[in-house]
């Protein structure tokens, strides 16, 4: 297994790294899309992320259920263990992050009948996908914007419930599926359906760096972890730790956040101002800013934090403007400046 770039030595990009920290922080959220030049951290980023994700509890099965989580978010075995007074043990686990590839196979991704088992035993079994392992932790799509129409479709099913159903061969199973999904993508090999699109939370655009010196403290940084991961890892273990305590105590404190009226008028202003369809956008936003809150250790949503986080909640769901050639993140930002200040 190779060694994952410290997340806390990733370069510049920080609407990246502060996106992918807030949606560790609360789930909820929806997710990251990242589209942007090849290059450019992305997949470098998300893996570091996960290397450094505090564990969680979780029950002994094979979807690793919540002991915390109410009958109807758990599996039916560890259901049916409950009601009988007998739950599984539970123990401390790494959040799962889970990559689907491009050429993965539906059976693959959502599951299937467990050949070996039904060949050798004559017994009808299900053999869980990657929507099973990736529950309660990270899926990770590169080059989301080329993934197979059929797999969007069951991926939207599966977002919109929090659960998979499978059915094959016989077999009805339905089992918990609760994922942050991260995609990430270069936008000129193609577009991302507007269905799934609508699905992550934030968006985030990465560019190239033009400036000189984080060019090469970029390459600088690359080429030593190249030369010897194990000493890199080592050398950044302290923030990385650092990172791992704020993402702790944002989880902690976010349920005591609290958001104002004042706030909550605020964001329905900017989205009235921007046009955005329904209320998904204006949830996010207020979502999206209160775990932001929550990451810097404020008890209260602020203005401030709207604006910190307006452009990566809101750029990927307006319409497009016919007479406006300015791009959304343009668009979000020059709103954002007319109704509060720079």
């Amino acid at each position: 297994m190779s060694i994952p770039f410290p997340f806390s030595a990733v370069v510049a990009q920080e609407e990246m790294k502060r996106s992918l920290l807030i949606a560790a922080i609360d789930p909820s959220i929806g997710g990251v899309l990242v589209f942007g030049d090849r290059g450019t951290g992305k997949s470098t980023a998300i893996r570091g992320l996960a290397a450094l994700l505090p564990k969680m509890q979780a029950y002994d099965c094979t979807y690793n259920c919540d002991p915390d989580a109410g009958d109807d978010a758990v599996c039916a075995d560890c259901r049916e263990k409950r009601a009988k007074g007998n739950p599984p043990k539970s123990r401390k686990v790494p959040v799962p992050v889970v990559d689907l590839p491009l050429g993965a196979t539906e059976d693959r991704v959502i599951g299937a009948l467990d050949l070996e088992r039904a060949l050798t035993k004559g017994e009808k079994a299900f053999e869980p996908g990657l929507l099973a392992r990736a529950h309660r932790g990270f899926l990770y799509i590169d080059e989301v914007n080329l993934l197979e129409d059929h797999l969007v479709d069951s991926l939207l099913d599966v977002a919109a419930s929090g659960e998979n159903l499978v059915e094959r061969e016989g077999l009805s199973i339905r089992h918990p599926a609760r994922f942050v999904l991260v995609g990430s993508g270069n936008p000129e090999e193609g577009e991302l359906r507007p269905q799934l699109q609508d699905r992550f939370g934030l968006s985030v655009e990465v560019k190239t760096p033009q400036d000189l010196p984080t060019r090469m403290k970029v390459v600088r940084l690359r080429d030593e972890f190249e030369r010897d991961p194990n000493a890199f890892v080592q050398k950044w273990k302290s923030k990385d730790a650092k990172i791992r305590k704020l993402i702790e105590k944002g989880k902690e404190v976010l349920k005591t956040v609290t958001v104002p009226d004042a706030t909550l008028e605020d964001a329905g202003r900017l989205c009235i101002k921007l046009g955005t369809d329904g209320l998904r956008g204006e949830l996010t936003l207020i979502r999206a800013a209160r775990a932001l809150a929550a990451l810097q250790g404020d008890t209260e949503v602020t203005q401030t934090h709207l604006k910190a986080i307006a452009t990566s909640a809101l750029r990927h769901r307006l319409r497009r403007d016919p007479l406006d050639e300015s791009g959304s993140t343009s668009r979000v930002e020059r709103a954002v400046a007319e109704l509060f200040g720079s």
